[in-house]
C-alpha cells in the first residue's frame, strides 16, 4: 500500500481511534470516582519535628535507631498518633513504598496489565474501609494528611492507598500464590525455661522485598485510654503482625488457606492491634478474636504472662476455632496449616501437601522435645529460630524451605511475656543480632530516651561471617531467597 493509500485508509478510522481513547479516559475517571474512599475529617497538628542528636522528637513522641533497628514511640489520640507516624518516619515510608511500586513494575512490566490489576483491586476492595473502626480511620486519615509531599499520589489518593497498605496482609493472603506461607512459631512455658518465664518466638517469613527486613521498625504505642503495646512492623504500618502489650500479652499471625476471602472486614493487623490494646490475658484475647469478622483465613497465636498459650484458627463466615489445651502446655508449635474444623478444607490440604508447613512443624516438635525441664532461655530460643536442619535427619542445605530459618524472614522475635521484654532481629533476616527492648522502661512515665544506655544484644548467627550465608544466597538465587513470588515449596 502506498503512503497516500495508507493515509486514505487511516483517515476515516482516526475518528474511531480518538473516540476510543476518549471513552477509555472517561471510563477510567468514572472508575476512579466510583471506587474512591473518602477520609474522615481530621485536624493535624502544626508541630515541627525537632532533631536532638540521633533522636527525632515530635512532642513526647520520638524515633531513633537503637541496636540497628528503628524504634518509634507514639502517644496520644488517634489523630496525634497518625500525624506523629508520618512526620517522624516520612523518609523511611517513602523508601518502603517506592520499593513496593518498583517491585510491582518489575514483576508486572506491561503497564496495561498493571492498570488492570490496580482497577480490579480498586473495585474489589472499594468498601474495605467500612470494616475499619472509627479511631483507626481517623488515625490513618491523619497519617495521610501529614504525609507531605506524597510522591505516589498519582498511583492512588493518599488516604485510599494507606488504607490498602494496612490491608496488604489480607490482600496478599487472598491470592493463591501468597508470599506469606512460611512462618514458624513456638512457645516455651514456665516449666521449660530456666527462670520460669514464658517465651513466644516466631519467624515472620514475608517475601515482599528486602527493604522490609532492612527498614523494619519497632513501634511503642500509648494510645489514650488503651493498654500500651509494642509491634514489629515497618514505617507506615502501626498495625500488629508480631507484638506484645504492657500486660504481657504477646500475639503473632500466620498465613493459612481455607474458605473464600471476602473484601469487607477489618484488616488483620488492625484486629490484632485491637487485641493488644484491650486484652490483659489470653482469655480476654480469645474473646476479642472470636468476636471479630475476618476477611481472609489465618492463624493467631497468643501467650500471656501467666504462661497460657492459645492457637486461634479463623476464616471468613465461620466460627473461630480455639486450641488452648496442648499435650505439653510448656511446649507448643505452630506453622501454616489448620488443625481444627478447617483441616479437611481442600485449600488447607493443598497447603499441607505442597508447602513446607508439615516439615517445619515436625522440625519444631523435634527441637522442643530436646528442651529439658527448666532448660531454655532467650539465647537458646534464638538458636531454635536460626535452626538450619530438616526433620527426621533429612539432609538440608542452608536456606532450604523445610528448615525453620530459610533466610527469608522479614523479622524474628522472642517475647518474654513474664518480663515484658521483646528481642527483635536486626537483619539480615534472622542471621543478624537480636536487640532487646524493655517495654516496662519505654512505657515508664517520664522516660527520657536520650538517657538510655545502649541496648543489650544477642550475637549474630555464625553463618553470617564464615561464608555459609553468602553461599546459600548465591545458591538459591532469585528463585528461592531474594525475589521468589511463587508459593514456597519444600
Amino acid at each position: 500500500m502506498t503512503r497516500s493509500g495508507f493515509a486514505r485508509w487511516l483517515k476515516p478510522k482516526m475518528g474511531l481511534l480518538v473516540a476510543a481513547c476518549v471513552l477509555l479516559f472517561v471510563a477510567q475517571e468514572i472508575l476512579t470516582l466510583a471506587t474512591s474512599i473518602t477520609p474522615p475529617p481530621v485536624h493535624v497538628t502544626s508541630l515541627a519535628v525537632q532533631v536532638d542528636g540521633s533522636i527525632r522528637h515530635l512532642g513526647n513522641s520520638y524515633a531513633r535507631s537503637r541496636g540497628g533497628i528503628r524504634e518509634v514511640y507514639l502517644e496520644g489520640t488517634p489523630e496525634e498518633i497518625g500525624t506523629q507516624q508520618s512526620r517522624l518516619n516520612y523518609e523511611s515510608m517513602v523508601e518502603n513504598e517506592r520499593a513496593l511500586w518498583r517491585d510491582f513494575s518489575h514483576y508486572v512490566p506491561f503497564w496495561p496489565a498493571r492498570t488492570a490489576i490496580m482497577d480490579l483491586s480498586r473495585v474489589r476492595y472499594r468498601h474495605v474501609d467500612r470494616g475499619i473502626s472509627d479511631p483507626r480511620q481517623r488515625e490513618i486519615a491523619a497519617q495521610a494528611q501529614a504525609f507531605k509531599p506524597d510522591p505516589f499520589d498519582g498511583e492512588l489518593p493518599t488516604y485510599q492507598r494507606m488504607v490498602f497498605l494496612h490491608s496488604l496482609y489480607d490482600i496478599a493472603l487472598s491470592f493463591e500464590h501468597s508470599p506469606l506461607m512460611g512462618c514458624s512459631t513456638f512457645g516455651l512455658g514456665p516449666g521449660a525455661t530456666k527462670d520460669e518465664h514464658t517465651l513466644l518466638a516466631r519467624a515472620f517469613d514475608f517475601e515482599a522485598g528486602d527493604v522490609f527486613d532492612r527498614s523494619k521498625a519497632v513501634f511503642f504505642v500509648r494510645e489514650d485510654g488503651e493498654i500500651p503495646f509494642a509491634s514489629v512492623a515497618w514505617p507506615g504500618l502501626v498495625g500488629v503482625m508480631s507484638g506484645m502489650n504492657a500486660e504481657g500479652v504477646a500475639i503473632v499471625v500466620h498465613g493459612g488457606r481455607a474458605g473464600e476471602a471476602i473484601a469487607i472486614g477489618e484488616p488483620v493487623v488492625l484486629m490484632l492491634r485491637d487485641v493488644l490494646s484491650r486484652a490483659r490475658d489470653t482469655g480476654e484475647a480469645i474473646a476479642i478474636l472470636k468476636a471479630q469478622h475476618v476477611m481472609v483465613s489465618h492463624i493467631v497465636v497468643v501467650a500471656d504472662a501467666r504462661g497460657r498459650f492459645a492457637v486461634v484458627e479463623r476464616a471468613p463466615r465461620v466460627q473461630a476455632f480455639v486450641r488452648d489445651a496442648f499435650p505439653d502446655p510448656d511446649r507448643i508449635a505452630v506453622t501454616n496449616h489448620f488443625e481444627g474444623p478447617l483441616r479437611d478444607d481442600p485449600k488447607n490440604v493443598a497447603v499441607r501437601e505442597r508447602t513446607s508447613t508439615v516439615a517445619r512443624r515436625e522440625r519444631l516438635e523435634e527441637l522442643l522435645h530436646e528442651v529439658g525441664s527448666h532448660a531454655a532461655d532467650v539465647p537458646s530460643a534464638v538458636g531454635m529460630l536460626r535452626d538450619h536442619q530438616c526433620a527426621r535427619g533429612l539432609s538440608c542445605e542452608i536456606g532450604d524451605r523445610r528448615t525453620i530459618d530459610a533466610l527469608i524472614a522479614t523479622h524474628g522475635i522472642v517475647a518474654d511475656t513474664t518480663d515484658r521484654v521483646l528481642w527483635v532481629s536486626a537483619g539480615p533476616h534472622l542471621s543478624g543480632h537480636f536487640t532487646r527492648f524493655d517495654l516496662k522502661a519505654i512505657f515508664a512515665r517520664g522516660h527520657a530516651p536520650e538517657l538510655d544506655p545502649p541496648p543489650p544484644t544477642l550475637g549474630e548467627d555464625p553463618i553470617l561471617r564464615d561464608g555459609r550465608y553468602d553461599a546459600a544466597r548465591a545458591r538459591a538465587g532469585k528463585a528461592a531467597i531474594r525475589a521468589d513470588r511463587s508459593e514456597e515449596v519444600p
